[in-house]
């Protein structure tokens, strides 16, 4: 196995790490709400582990699970359904939408079946889609491009 892998994936983990024990410090010991869902953590391949990738920009990354969170919630309000019907059909739009407006994130598209599944309230939409997203951006932003001097965002 190259060195170079080696500590890109050490680097990635720990990154990783200290960006969901935020997430997680702010869900389970404040009284602030929800700032995470697990689409977060495959978020965190693209951020850290290949922040180069237009999947890890932050357009991307924050549109991409704002806009997949949104058709879930839509689809669990207005579309009445079976759930082995509801949740096919809003991924599908989800991943749809997302590569038509040109925020692809990849993460984003089990989104609607966590918002389905969940039963979500539209204040799902602040917590945890746009607060965790906008701390998962300033975590990746300080790390890639501060501490590892990376170009972030490209």
């Amino acid at each position: 196995m190259k060195k170079e892998i080696i500590i890109k994936g050490l680097i990635a983990g720990l990154f990783s790490t200290i960006t969901i024990a935020a997430l997680t410090f702010l869900t389970y010991k404040t009284q602030y709400g929800i700032f995470l869902i697990a689409s977060f953590g495959s978020s965190m391949v693209l951020l850290y582990g290949y922040p180069e990738s237009p999947f890890a920009q932050p357009k991307n990354i924050f549109f991409g699970h704002l806009v997949t969170s949104v058709v879930g919630i839509l689809v669990l309000f207005y579309v009445p359904l079976p759930i082995y019907i509801t949740i096919p059909v809003a991924v599908g739009a989800g991943v749809g939408l997302m590569i038509i407006l040109n925020v692809t994130h990849p993460p984003a598209g089990g989104n609607p079946i966590i918002v389905i599944i969940g039963s979500v309230s539209l204040d799902y939409l602040i917590n945890p889609i746009i607060t965790g997203t906008i701390i998962i951006l300033i975590f990746g932003i300080i790390l890639n491009r501060l501490i590892l001097k990376k170009k972030y965002p490209i």
